[in-house]
């Protein structure tokens, strides 16, 4: 890529809501100015609308249908699918890294909306739980919990089919306690097609080291969320429960150790390394402290918003990492950059928060919108509309309205789907083969054979 800018070029950087609708709306404002090039890069060339994830791991939704494609709801926005690898401040420039290549991208003004990551630091062990945050994430968990039914029902040791029917998720936040409901409906549908498992066999723990689920929403909600998750056949839900450290297969708490196949870790979320690395002022956090417009106060050619901010309230706190603020933010964030390269003055960002929505599986949710409470399937259904309304164009929004109503009439599948290609499956009957020789001939180890499974597999093809 060329560092050179012939036009002011306003980059953006990161797909989620704070990204991909700054650049809608900057490429609006500035559609009648051919001096301005907005450049968009993500790692993905589409938008995943996170809030819907929990129901393409419980197979409510098909695949493709909770995200869209950058490119088809941009006009002239210029997009750039690459990983952000560091930012030079100096210079201006983005180093950017796809493929096996890198370059470069200057730029006049620069947009950060990096978003967050699943925070690790806070348990030892976390590299062995799952992660809740992209679609892989819950398509990886989709498929383990199934093959963790499938193993159970034709395991016949007792202590190691009740590890794989045990679940284990660390975070009572709103994803954790979202994940939970929809991986308790899951398993109430598929379990009558496994015919030597039993539903009471089955046990669920959520994990909260705070005193109460969801300190994020109202307490009220937070206390009928419990109640209805607490009521779930085999569930299991612990506050004030501090998770010392993770293994394979145990999580150990203070005075016990829970034995699980399956651990998820949705216990909060980090700044992206990049912004946290970044040489502006930050929180204790590793948000970048923005003024009230969005702006870096050390650069002011830098702008940040979304999850890896701390974006300023009239109150002297700082707005949540919600969706509905980072598209609020990205509005007025495009009308300040307009207004700073037009000699203006920024505006800052002034928004009260409409209220929360959560799943609670089983057609329940909860929610508040403004004042007002609302519980059970009035809070699903206005969730689901809500966000079925978000969604750009009517050929997306009826594919889900399908979607919905064929899970509503029949039983979820338990199809998994395989990420393995041909090439993989063979090297997996090759090492299994080679195990089984070894165990028979009482070697003390498999390992000596790996390096020769390319010359195994060679003899295989001939």
């Amino acid at each position: 890529m060329d560092t050179s800018v012939s036009k002011r070029r306003i980059v953006i950087l990161g797909g989620g809501f704070g990204g991909v609708y700054t650049a809608r709306h900057v490429e609006r404002l500035f559609r009648h100015d051919s001096d301005v090039e907005v450049v968009l890069v993500s790692r993905d060339n589409f938008l995943l609308m996170t809030p819907l994830l929990f129901e393409v791991f419980s197979g409510t939704l098909e695949l493709r249908h909770c995200s869209f494609p950058v490119r088809a709801f941009l006009r002239t926005t210029r997009f750039v699918e690459a990983a952000v690898e560091s930012i030079d401040l100096e210079r201006r420039v983005v180093h950017l890294g796809a493929a096996g290549e890198s370059g470069e991208l200057a730029y006049d003004q620069l947009v950060l909306a990096l978003g967050a990551r699943t925070n690790r630091a806070m348990t030892p062990g976390s590299e062995h739980a799952f992660t809740f945050k992209t679609l892989a994430d819950a398509l990886l968990l989709r498929n383990y919990v199934i093959e963790r039914f499938e193993r159970a029902d034709v395991e016949t040791d007792p202590q190691r089919k009740r590890r794989q029917l045990t679940f284990v998720i660390i975070g009572g936040g709103l994803v954790g306690v979202e994940l939970f409901g929809e991986l308790t409906a899951l398993v109430d549908g598929i379990t009558p097609l496994y015919k030597h498992l039993s539903r009471d066999e089955v046990r669920f723990f959520l994990l909260q080291g705070a005193d109460r689920i969801m300190p994020e929403i109202d307490p009220k909600l937070a206390s009928y969320g419990a109640r209805v998750l607490a009521e779930r056949r085999g569930a299991d839900i612990r506050t004030n429960a501090i998770v010392r450290a993770i293994e394979p297969g145990k999580v150990h708490l203070p005075e016990e150790t829970i034995e699980a196949d399956t651990i998820v870790l949705a216990a909060g979320a980090v700044p992206s390394p990049i912004g946290a690395g970044l040489s502006v002022e930050k929180d204790k956090r590793g948000h970048i402290v923005v003024e009230g417009s969005m702006r870096c106060r050390s650069h002011p050619e830098v702008w940040a918003l979304g999850d890896c901010a701390s974006v300023p309230a009239p109150n002297g706190s700082s707005y949540p990492s919600l969706a509905q603020h980072a598209l609020r933010e990205a509005k007025l964030l495009a009308r300040n950059i307009y207004s700073a390269l037009n000699g203006r003055d920024p505006q800052p960002f002034v928004y009260r928060t409409l209220g929360m929505m959560g799943s609670l599986g089983h057609s329940k949710a909860f929610g508040q919108l403004l004042k007002v409470r609302l519980r059970g399937f009035p809070a699903w259904f206005v969730r689901r509309t809500y966000y079925l309304l978000q969604m750009p164009g009517w050929g997306r929004r009826l594919r889900i309205m399908i979607d919905w109503t064929f899970a509503l009439l029949f039983r979820p599948d338990v199809v998994k789907i395989s990420l393995d290609s041909e090439t993989a499956l063979l090297l997996r009957e090759v090492v299994a083969i080679d195990i089984g020789l070894h165990e028979r001939r009482n070697s003390e180890s498999a390992l000596p054979l790996a390096g020769t499974l390319e010359s195994k597999l060679a003899d295989h093809h001939t």
